[in-house]
């Protein structure tokens, strides 16, 4: 079928043309809202800067289509094959592409708020700066895909896979990542405000000045990891596992640290003023010049801590065991 077929048989009111023939019409700017070209072939088709609002593209082979700019808000696109499809600039917002095909796709900048997601392949994808905010992205694979700068506020991730993701200063405001495998993970930088981390296990994992305001990470496996600078103002890390992380700089005003273990960790002129760190284990930590005022360490274990230039003044040491080895 050819372009100006389409679209007098669509001004006529005609809705329906699935699985219809379309390999490299222009479509460019046309205007198919509620159209169904579901099945329809329509590889290196020129939608760029089309209106097409809740249309059904499910099943359709676009390959190599040209879709920058397009409008395509509540649109269906389940099973879609999207493969080197251009998607710059477009607006997907709470679409259904769940088993849609993206291999090789152009994604950056396109708006997929509220989109469905759910099981789809990005590995590898550069997505940076992407709009995914309360997006279903439950078991999507995600490895090794730049999210950096992505907007990924409430969205839904569970059983994601997020092997070697970039999500550097990206926005993930009340996500929850509880339980999951995110060893290695680059969040330096990143907004992970009210998250939930619990139980997850981020081994040698970079938070590098992220804020972290009071995120879940109780329970969470953290050996090596990279916290410096990070903000963890009124955050849960009780019972966290901690040994050998780097929190140097970081800011740990008001949180909960009880029972977490710190052996080894570098907590050199980090701000622990009002932390909870009771029965907290620091065998071996550099506390040199943090700030505890406020802190309460009372039965935790100090022995060997490098606390030079530290003010216990205001510190709650009731029971603790001291750097030398003898308990207040």
């Amino acid at each position: 079928m050819k372009a100006e077929e389409l679209k007098t048989r669509y001004s006529r009111g005609e809705r329906d043309f699935s699985k219809t023939n379309l390999v490299g019409v222009n479509l460019k700017r046309v205007n198919l809202e509620k159209v169904n070209l579901a099945g329809s072939s329509l590889a290196c088709v020129d939608f760029s800067h089309a209106f097409l609002y809740e249309s059904n593209f499910s099943d359709a082979f676009l390959y190599s289509a040209n879709m920058k700019f397009v409008k395509l808000g509540k649109a269906q696109l389940i099973n879609a094959d999207l493969t080197k499809s251009n998607l710059e600039g477009s607006f997907l917002v709470k679409s259904n592409l769940s088993g849609a095909k993206l291999s090789g796709a152009i994604l950056s900048g396109v708006n997929l708020r509220g989109a469905n997601l759910e099981g789809i392949n990005l590995c590898g994808a550069n997505l940076s700066g992407i709009n995914l905010r309360s997006a279903n992205l439950k078991n999507a694979n995600l490895s090794w895909a730049n999210l950096s700068r992505a907007r990924l506020n409430e969205a839904l991730i569970q059983g994601a896979l997020l092997t070697g993701v970039n999500l550097s200063q990206a926005h993930l405001t009340k996500v929850d990542l509880h339980g999951m495998d995110l060893n290695g993970v680059n969040f330096s930088e990143a907004k992970i405000k009210f998250a939930n981390l619990c139980g997850a296990d981020l081994t040698a994992t970079n938070f590098s000045g992220a804020n972290l305001i009071f995120s879940d990470l109780k329970e969470a496996i953290m050996n090596g990891s990279n916290l410096r600078n990070a903000i963890l103002i009124y955050s849960n890390l009780s019972g966290a596992v901690l040994t050998r992380a780097d929190l140097s700089y970081a800011v740990l005003t008001d949180a909960n640290l009880s029972k977490t273990n710190l052996n080894l960790a570098d907590l050199h002129k980090a701000d622990l003023s009002g932390a909870c760190l009771e029965e907290a284990y620091l065998w071996k930590a550099d506390l040199s010049e943090a700030n505890l005022d406020g802190a309460d360490l009372s039965r935790a274990s100090l022995r060997g801590a490098i606390l030079d230039g530290v003010d216990l003044r205001n510190t709650n040491l009731t029971q603790a065991m001291m750097p030398d080895g003898t308990v207040n």
